[in-house]
């Protein structure tokens, strides 16, 4: 899922300090500008993730002309749970399944790894990560 939300940058001792005003406990840093954008979109899709995985409220995006600072900027960020996940959580899980028995047998003998192929089936049907 992507969301959006404002983000202030602001100098801290020789770094760019990063908050997130929407998401109590989300802030983070950066050597750069470029840096300190790519550190805010990793914190705010890890911790959105977190609140997805928990059934959590999402907190809403204020409006990007409400949020005040005094020294930096404000940007809207955009963070991708759905990718964050996949860059930072490919653990596996194992699944039982069922087939027809003429099936696991044709693709036995077609040396099939059950295990991509049904990865792949569901990358997908789902359409993600194709």
């Amino acid at each position: 899922m992507k969301y959006t939300y404002p983000v202030i940058f602001e100098n801290d001792d020789g770094k760019i300090g990063v908050r997130v005003p929407d998401i109590s406990g989300c802030f983070t840093f950066g050597d750069t500008v470029t840096e300190a954008i790519e550190m805010a979109e990793d914190a705010i899709a890890m911790m959105l993730a977190h609140y997805e995985d928990n059934n959590q409220a999402i907190p809403k995006a204020s409006n990007i002309s409400d949020v005040k600072i005094k020294d930096g900027f404000v940007n809207y960020v955009i963070a991708d749970t759905d990718k964050w996940r996949r860059q930072f959580s490919e653990k596996s899980v194992k699944k039982t399944v069922t087939i027809p028995a003429w099936l696991n047998y044709k693709a036995e003998n077609a040396n099939l790894n059950f295990s991509q192929e049904l990865q792949n089936a569901l990358k997908a049907k789902l359409q993600v990560g194709v």
